[in-house]
């Protein structure tokens, strides 16, 4: 990098769907080029997105990849996979020749090796992003693994092949160390927000105007719904004494549980007081957000940053959530959000009953829950330059 200009990002990663992880992608990229940096971006479909999908339009873009994955009998998927790896090391370098980056950034995928092939070759630093232990998660769901000891060595491989590993949390972090890489080439970076995208949303009121919510309390989650997020626990206690009468939930998403879980509120009287959106469109979130008087994270993954939890934040809102190692990560009970016992039965009840009776409570924490995100720099932007800072560092001491 010469100076006086920004830096170069080679920017890779494997997704074709349009979800969380293309909020992420999306995101990140953007705030790179904010700040001054260029960024040229090796994908599926040769960029950002995948051909066809609108900007901030959400659900699943990778219909191919999931009919070649239903077709295939699963060796030969995971083999793909792993060849995969020569297509995308080919792309890189023929982006390389082209772009001559500073760095390469790639978002881990599980086969992967197109990265540390490339930074290896071109004699580059490479930083890896890490959301998920992924050999462990394919393991252990989504139909499991085939060929196992070529997963585990690929993940292995990579992780310590890379300059530097940014887990998306400590407790990620610790999968990472126990896979052999060193502490000191580890950075923890977890999720962040665009708070440009959440200043023009309505005021609660205008909000629960807009959707005919007027005078409700208004318990709110966001996100695809599956059924270990819990969401069946909270219209359950909707329906206890201790719930207030004016209590709505409104889900802000869709998921597969959708139909049961409607189901649920109509057999207990509740049917008008449970709301799905469906699939909405990223700029719409914040003007649902800004309903919510509660916002719930009823159940998370042990090892995830939680993209909601950072939605509910900027927006200023009192959050529920388990008292898990990842979560007190971002979160402290009673100060900027109600944590509750995970797994103790009526602990997340109580926690709701609490703080849908106590209007002071939720006031409190919702200032709080906005002040975490300056406190901790939960932001892209502030994501983008712990990148470009740790990559200007691994650059410099590699000319040395």
């Amino acid at each position: 990098m010469s100076g006086g200009r920004g830096m170069r990002v080679l920017y890779h990663h494997r997704t074709a769907s349009r979800d969380g992880q293309a909020v992420h992608i999306d995101e990140m990229i953007a705030a790179l080029r904010e700040a001054g940096h260029e960024v040229m971006v090796v994908a599926p479909g040769g960029g950002e997105a995948p051909a066809g999908a609108q900007p901030g339009a959400m659900g699943s873009a990778s219909g191919f990849v999931d009919t070649l994955k239903r077709a295939l009998p699963q060796a030969l998927y995971e083999l793909l996979e792993f060849g995969y790896s020569l297509v995308a090391y080919g792309k890189l370098m023929r982006a390389a020749r082209q772009f001559q980056p500073d760095i390469i950034y790639e978002r881990y995928n599980l086969f992967l090796l197109a990265g540390v092939m490339a930074a290896k070759r071109l004699k580059k630093p490479l930083l890896l992003e890490v959301n998920a232990p992924l050999f462990e998660e394919r393991l252990k769901h989504s139909g499991g693994l085939s060929l196992v000891r070529l997963a585990r060595w690929a993940e292995g491989h990579v992780w310590r092949r890379a300059s530097a590993v940014l887990p998306v949390t400590q407790v990620l972090a610790g999968h990472v160390t126990a896979r052999g890489v060193p502490a000191e080439r580890i950075v923890v970076v977890p999720n962040g927000i665009n708070e440009a995208h959440f200043d023009t949303a309505p005021s609660p009121e205008q909000a629960k105007q807009q959707l005919g919510l007027s005078g409700r309390l208004v318990l709110g989650f966001t996100g695809f719904v599956r059924d270990w997020h819990g969401v069946d626990r909270v219209i359950d206690w909707m329906a206890q004494s201790d719930a207030p009468a004016n209590t709505q939930l409104l889900v802000v998403g869709d998921g597969p549980v959708r139909a049961e879980l409607e189901a649920q509120a109509q057999r207990l009287g509740l049917a008008e007081r449970v709301r799905f959106t469906g699939v909405v469109h990223r700029d719409q979130v914040p003007a649902y957000v800004a309903a919510f008087d509660v916002a719930l994270q009823p159940a998370v993954t042990a090892y995830a940053s939680p993209l909601k939890l950072m939605e509910y934040l900027v927006m200023g809102k009192a959050v529920v959530a388990p008292d898990t190692p990842n979560i007190r990560e971002i979160l402290q009970h009673d100060q900027n959000a109600l944590l509750f016992t995970d797994g103790t039965p009526g602990a997340l009840q109580a926690a709701l009953a609490r703080v849908c009776q106590d209007t002071p409570l939720r006031q409190r924490l919702a200032v709080e829950a906005r002040a975490t995100i300056g406190r901790l720099g939960l932001t892209w932007r502030a994501n983008a330059e712990r990148a470009v800072a740790l990559g200007t560092r691994l650059a410099a001491a590699r000319a040395r």
